[in-house]
């Protein structure tokens, strides 16, 4: 059975038997967990032993783990500082700060991979223009191009521990006020005045960037549709103006900043017809349950590849490559650096340059 349109949740610890009907439907192809998923490593190991048997190819799991704010595993995971202290950092001194952002992906993808996590939906690329109500401190940088280059960095951090990378939001959400979780976000710029905004992910796409994630943000001189469900984004400019060939998901479509745009089959439709592989749906099951009653996609074989590749490279997970992990050396020099930058403390450099 390929992998479906859909990403879900589910309801706690362990699955429910509606939790497995759900998993089990053909338009369903990922699953994100959330803080109510996990108490600890044990736990979570269990639980994603439990969703990874259910389908071949085997469903996608993901999560939220950025660091600061945005983390929803913490017992038994270094806690990541927020991107907006590693873009202080490369204030101070850029190579350490490059080194830093890398090190932080490395020890998200490796942690998470341990534990048998597919993919985290990061780094965020937005940049920090100082009125986002909800990207604030999750962005590195307001520079685009030191975005580009932290965003590069832990990119490049998460490919060397196995995991594929997600920059968000696309084309970018830190230049509206209001939260799309809770608002319709509306700016209006006009194309040529977003440039800024577009650096990091064309920096990234040149180096093997392999997926991202539309903003329900409205950019009324482009298309009255947010970008998560614009045809014109997607197809015409990502897709096509910038030739991105990866996966490209889009944000929670239960989140208001899409549900003005109809209900949640007509959002979805939308979404899909846009060009969008997966389609994130949380926090809503009855909403879910709708969508596997009543969207009915068309084949969609170069999506289920795109998302097949998400996955990233085969890893061990459990307790014992999550104890072999924490005893190797480059796990403990990252846990020190990213402790150091958490904390507010200098981060250690060993080399001359005080670029």
């Amino acid at each position: 059975m390929p992998l479906g349109c859909l990403m879900v949740d589910v309801a706690g610890k362990s699955l429910l038997p509606e939790d497995r009907d759900v998993l089990l439907h053909p338009l369903v192809g990922g699953v994100i967990l959330f803080a109510r998923n996990f108490s600890d490593e044990a736990q979570l190991c269990a639980l994603l032993r439990e969703i990874r048997a259910l389908r071949t190819p085997r469903l996608l799991i993901a999560v939220d783990h950025e660091g600061g704010r945005v983390q929803r595993f913490r017992t038994d995971f270094t806690r990541v500082p927020s991107m907006r202290q590693i873009g202080h950092a490369y204030d101070l001194h850029q190579s350490t700060g490059r080194a830093l952002a890398r090190q932080v992906g490395w020890i998200i993808g490796s942690e998470l991979k341990s534990a048998g996590i597919d993919l985290a939906f990061a780094p965020v690329v937005d940049l920090d223009l100082g009125v986002s109500e909800v990207i604030g401190d999750r962005s590195f940088h307001k520079d685009p191009d030191v975005v580009a280059t932290l965003a590069g960095a832990l990119a490049a951090g998460m490919r060397e521990a196995g995991m594929c990378a997600t920059a968000k939001h696309f084309p970018g959400h830190g230049a509206v006020v209001l939260d799309s979780h809770v608002a319709l976000p509306i700016d209006r710029r006009a194309y040529a005045d977003l440039v800024g905004d577009l650096t990091p992910y064309r920096r990234l796409m040149m180096n093997g960037l392999e997926s991202v994630m539309m903003a329900h943000v409205v950019f009324p001189d482009i298309d009255q549709l947010p970008a998560s469900l614009s045809h014109r984004w997607v197809n015409d400019i990502l897709r096509g103006e910038m030739n991105f060939q990866g996966a490209v998901f889009t944000d929670d479509l239960s989140m208001a900043g899409a549900a003005a745009f109809g209900d949640i089959v007509t959002r979805a439709t939308l979404s899909l017809e846009a060009g969008c592989d997966m389609l994130p749906v949380c926090n809503a099951r009855a909403s879910v349950i709708q969508l596997l009653d009543s969207l009915n996609p068309a084949p969609r074989p170069v999506s289920a590849l795109r998302i097949a590749r998400m996955h990233g490279r085969a890893h061990a997970f459990g307790t014992e490559a999550s104890v072999t992990l924490r005893a190797s050396a480059t796990w403990q020099a990252a846990r020190v650096a990213l402790d150091q930058c958490r904390d507010g403390r200098p981060v250690l450099t060993l080399d001359g340059d005080a670029s």
